[in-house]
């Protein structure tokens, strides 16, 4: 017969899957990243419903109550994702600056070509509306 923590921990366990699953058919979470979620729901999932899994890992673990060996496994899963999603932060922080960098480049050339642009009509050669009509110098 399963103890109340069991059973708890099968209700969350499927309710995770549950969730990240709906969150992956949505498509508000990308499935690179669901699955791990998904790993770490299924791993609690086994362990819940295989007891001699469950006592196995305790005895490896050395914990005595069973199924606190199901929350130590979910904090080890919690620790993967943190260090995963570090990693993500780590390399998108990266690209954010290098295309900052790129976009102020770009800046800089645009105003640069908007200056060169200008200083050509405002000479009179033609180039712009701004500059003197041709033949119009001066009379005499």
């Amino acid at each position: 017969m399963k103890s109340r923590i069991e059973w708890m921990t099968l209700a969350v366990g499927v309710g995770v899957l549950l969730f990240v699953l709906e969150l992956v058919r949505k498509r508000r979470l990308k499935e690179e990243y669901s699955l791990l979620w998904i790993g770490a729901s299924l791993v609690i999932l086994g362990l819940s419903l295989n007891r001699p899994a469950l006592d196995w890992l305790s005895r490896l673990l050395g914990i005595y109550y069973p199924p606190m060996a199901l929350f130590v496994c979910g904090a080890f899963f919690a620790l993967v994702l943190a260090i995963h999603f570090s990693l993500v932060i780590s390399r998108l922080s990266g690209e954010s600056r290098t295309l900052a960098q790129e976009v102020g480049l770009l800046r800089l050339e645009v105003r640069e070509l908007k200056e060169r642009l200008a200083g050509r009509s405002g000479r009179g050669d033609g180039g712009g509306e701004s500059g003197p009509a041709p033949g119009a110098g001066a009379s005499g």
